[in-house]
């Protein structure tokens, strides 16, 4: 019997989940969806939700829950299937052995993250092309959200995270993060809740000092001292005015013109991105197509 604490985490987790999928457009009727399972508590969670949602979504859509064994020292190759086959899901593990690619080009102590999650990409957008996956769905939550704005800002000197929705740069494959809303803290109390069977990482999470870790620390002692500072920060990154930044690809600085206001005057938007606001979330409502409701 589940405490009343643990109901209320999981329809909160639902919603959220939810509202992300229907907030960004995730999923459309015949979608196949390639579920990305790493073994960690987070893409559990992720299964799960979708799971949930397949039963009462108004759209038709089929889960293929995909499984990336790196050939890692120590890793348990049967808790996966074990685990996939009693839940009576459609499943595939893809044997490749990166390790021994990341192990080799990588010195020992060096952070072997970058590598190895250029070589996992690749793998999974080969299979889901050869298996007419419409969607990858990816485990990523609120709290690597932010602490991927502020390793690009800090590391990269860009303005940019891992958005909810993302197409590939070939164009051929679309990436979403249903958990994009949820918190981490949730998602693992949730998992412990439901004993799900998390596998560790043993190539990269052993390492320490990695940037994440330092930005993880960061935010956690902002959110002490500053209670809800994260959920600000995160609800800025929906909030942006391209007006008060300074990137001249995005805004027409030459082009503004006294006597005009913001609600009269969009010529500042350069040609590019004119359509793309018209066919954003925000404008649905001069559209004829109404985004599909989905409910936990």
């Amino acid at each position: 019997m589940h405490s009343v604490t643990f109901k209320k985490r999981q329809k909160r987790l639902r919603r959220l989940t939810a509202t992300a999928i229907e907030q960004y457009q995730m999923i459309d009727n015949d979608d196949k969806i390639m579920v990305c399972l790493s073994g960690g508590k987070d893409s559990y969670v992720m299964l799960d939700m979708l799971l949930r949602l397949q039963q009462v979504a108004p759209v038709q859509f089929e889960l293929l829950a995909v499984n990336l064994n790196q050939m890692q020292p120590g890793f348990d190759a049967a808790i996966l299937p074990d685990f996939l086959q009693q839940l009576g899901v459609p499943y595939r593990i893809i044997s490749e052995d990166t390790y021994s690619i990341v192990t080799d080009k990588i010195a020992a102590g060096k952070t072997m993250c970058s590598l190895c999650s250029r070589l996992r990409r690749g793998i999974i957008y080969r299979f889901a092309e050869e298996n007419q996956c419409t969607k990858i769905a990816l485990g990523h939550h609120k709290d690597d959200i932010l602490e991927t704005f502020f390793l690009n800002i800090f590391f990269t000197g860009s303005l940019k995270t891992m958005p909810p929705k993302l197409r590939s740069d070939n164009g051929k494959h679309v990436v979403i993060r249903p958990l994009a809303l949820c918190d981490e803290k949730d998602l693992a109390r949730y998992a412990e809740a439901m004993q799900f069977p998390v596998i560790p990482c043993n190539l990269c999470g052993s390492q320490e000092n990695l940037q994440r870790k330092m930005i993880k620390q960061m935010l956690n002692e902002w959110e002490k001292d500053y209670p809800n500072r994260k959920n600000t920060i995160f609800k800025a990154l929906s909030n942006a005015a391209p007006s008060h930044l300074l990137d001249v690809n995005w805004f027409d600085f030459a082009g503004l013109n006294n006597g005009k206001t913001a609600a009269t005057d969009k010529s500042w938007l350069l040609p590019s991105h004119k359509a793309a606001t018209l066919s954003s979330p925000s404008h649905l409502e001069d559209s004829q197509e109404k985004p599909l409701i989905f409910r936990p």
